[in-house]
């Protein structure tokens, strides 16, 4: 089919290859040979009278006018999409799909679990993709890339609707036979002691940096990780305490022996929350996605 002259098969093609900056990756993706994509960015490249992806180095790197397409390619796809999703019902026992999940390790440890045990009856229909979640997730919940987002309030966006799932508040774990493993905690401990901390990113922290920042409350980090469920075994045998949260550290606290301390200040709860793309509420089988992890939030709450 075309329109105003371009095949719009072809824009599934460059939103692909906007995304991937590769062409044996948009091929792949596509299930075409790769002279078939080449064929194909050639005739985009003919349409917008611009190269689209140009190699730069090593690297294939966007040109100007792709980057000012790729949200409005990805606007217009993501609309295409969830028209066609919107079907009369979504019946979990035949239909045949896979969600795609942007969220944290955190997330992975708390209410995923409950989640694959109230889908579990339907493992032979449902799958899910769990997406590792960035710096800017609501980039690819605009892209369509990610059908559901699972974070903190202060990461979801503005601009699409969200709902909060559970509350969770932060404490602080500590090897239950070193120097802190006796509690209480107090301030100038707190301070004093070496920390073990994770970074979300390699350039930051997770929320518990923010809001200690907040209250100019500076820690002594002697160990960093990209891992967050390595933060309690990096504990364990030291005399390092770290700041988590709360469900994790009760999880933590089951199999390995470290003590569950209260933090000796104030320090802000923080919702999780559940967001998705607004053109996509209508869409049946994201509703009954979303059922899904409300009734596992209320599961967690009974646990």
């Amino acid at each position: 089919m075309r329109f105003n002259k371009l095949d719009l098969n072809l824009l599934v093609a460059l939103n692909h290859l906007i995304v991937t900056k590769s062409i044996s990756g948009t091929a792949e993706r596509m299930n075409l040979s790769q002279s078939a994509m080449s064929s194909a960015l050639g005739r985009l490249r003919q349409y917008f009278d611009d190269p689209l992806l140009v190699r730069v180095g090593q690297k294939m790197e966007l040109t100007v006018r792709a980057e000012t397409l790729r949200t409005e390619i990805a606007d217009v796809l993501t609309r295409i999409e969830a028209a066609l999703a919107t079907k009369p019902a979504f019946d979990p026992k035949v239909a045949s799909r896979e969600f795609r999940l942007l969220v944290s390790d955190y997330s992975l440890h708390t209410i995923i679990p409950p989640v694959l045990q109230l889908t579990a009856s339907f493992a032979d229909h449902i799958r899910f993709r769990f997406l590792r979640l960035t710096e800017k997730p609501n980039v690819m919940i605009e892209r369509g890339e990610a059908d559901l987002l699972i974070a903190p309030r202060v990461v979801c966006s503005p601009e699409h609707p969200s709902v909060k799932l559970f509350e969770d508040d932060y404490c602080c774990v500590a090897w239950r036979r070193g120097k802190y493993g006796k509690g209480p905690l107090t301030r100038r401990a707190f301070v004093a002691a070496g920390h073990v901390r994770y970074l979300s990113s390699p350039t930051a922290g997770a929320l518990d940096s923010v809001l200690l920042d907040q209250l100019e409350i500076a820690r002594r980090t002697e160990v960093s990780t990209f891992a967050f469920s390595s933060v309690p075994h990096l504990v364990v045998g030291t005399d390092r305490i770290a700041v988590v949260h709360r469900r994790t550290a009760q999880l933590w606290a089951r199999h390995l022996p470290i003590t569950v301390l209260e933090i000796p200040f104030p320090l802000e709860r923080f919702e999780q929350q559940m967001q998705w793309h607004q053109y996509r509420s209508r869409d049946p089988g994201i509703t009954w996605m979303r059922d899904i992890f409300e009734r596992a939030a209320s599961k967690m709450a009974c646990d």
